[in-house]
Parts: structure tokens; sequence; C-alpha cells
């Protein structure tokens, strides 16, 4: 990852993780509503585990790289059955994976951008989903896009269609908003860019669609 552990930690622990909205991303919802969801799904970076959480009572068969507060809001919120495995996303291709399996549907929601300034660690993290992705799968990655300011890491649009190129066809490009909340996190980097300071806030993004050939 591109960020020590205790940092992940510390904004989990304090809570002032901006991601962190206590309810799925409506673009995922709608990704399930539209039928774009199948099969077994990998929830990677799942966070809080909501979009396992809520996949998994809807009867999808989730297996996500995660951490102990999403097994406990799991719990929490009536999902014993979803799977969380704490597993290095870019050590997919190279072994990581193996325990894991195969899946027949990807949902990045806001992963993907965190890597979009490594070239190393991207093709990595690509490389990786081939390998647990499987032939005719399906990846959609929900990213924060660069067609406006704001804090987070955002990306353009070449960033994605070049990064899945051998081995994937790239089906669908779409804009949409990702929902945030303003924390003290980033209140003063709000502030700097005359956002709101306080309560959601939805930020432009990229719904990118990717079959595995």
């Amino acid at each position: 990852m591109t960020q020590p552990p205790e940092m992940w930690n510390s904004v989990y622990d304090n809570d002032t993780a901006p991601w962190v909205i206590g309810e799925p991303q409506p673009a995922v919802l709608a990704l399930e509503r539209a039928g774009w969801i199948r099969g077994r799904v990998l929830d990677p970076g799942t966070g809080t585990g909501e979009h396992t959480i809520a996949l998994t009572k809807l009867g999808y068969d989730l297996s996500p790289s995660a951490v102990a507060y999403a097994r406990r809001n799991a719990e929490g919120k009536g999902a014993p059955k979803a799977r969380f495995e704490v597993v290095d996303v870019l050590t997919l291709a190279d072994g990581g994976g193996a325990r894991l399996g195969v899946f027949d549907t990807v949902v990045d929601s806001a992963l993907f951008h965190v890597f979009g300034t490594v070239p190393e660690a991207r093709a990595a993290y690509v490389r990786g989903l081939h390998r647990v992705c499987a032939p005719g799968g399906r990846v959609h990655v929900l990213a924060l896009s660069d067609a406006e300011p704001g804090f987070g890491p955002r990306i353009g649009e070449s960033v994605l269609r070049d990064s899945f190129i051998d081995g994937w066809e790239f089906e669908d490009l779409s804009t949409t908003t990702y929902r945030g909340r303003i924390t003290d996190l980033v209140a003063q980097e709000a502030e700097r860019l005359d956002l709101p300071t306080e309560g959601p806030v939805d930020a432009a993004a990229w719904l990118a669609r990717i079959r595995r050939r």
C-alpha cells in the first residue's frame, strides 16, 4: 500500500475517514439494480464493509479483503455470512490471491485511485485483479475524477483506460458521484477549496466497467 498501516488504523480508530459514510455508495447500489453484479463477488479495500454487507444481504457470495471493523459492522447489521480476509492487494498476482479463489465480479470502490500516481503499484494491482477475476468476469471501478478539484486522490480518464489493456476489454466509462463526508482530517482542505466544511459531500467520479478476457 502507499500509506503505512498505522495511518489507516488511525483514521478508523478515530472515526475520521472521510470515505466512511455508514452506508453503501449509491453508485454501487445502482450497479446491482442494473444487473451488473453476479456470482461470487470480491470487494477489495472494503473499508467498513458496507458494500459487502449490503450485497451479502441481497444473496451474493462475497469474499473481501478487510479488517476487524468490517466484521463487527457485518454482525451489527445482520450479515454474519459476509467473509472478510486481510490480504495485500498488491500481492494478488504473486500468490496473495490463491487463498481467495476466483470471482465473477469485482467491485472496487475508491481503491484503484489510491494507486493513480504510482504506476508500478497500479500495474501490480491490475495484474492481481486479472488473477482473481474469472474469464468473462467483470471489474467495476468507482474512482474520484480529476474533473473538479477536491480532497482525496483524483485521476483522469486515461489512467483508467491505459491500466486495463492486456487481457482486458474496457466496456464502459461513465461519470457519476462518490459520496464522502467532511471530517477533521479534511476540513481545512475543504475550506480551502470552498467546499462545505461539514456533513456529506458528493464528488465527481468515474465508474468503469472492464471485462476480463
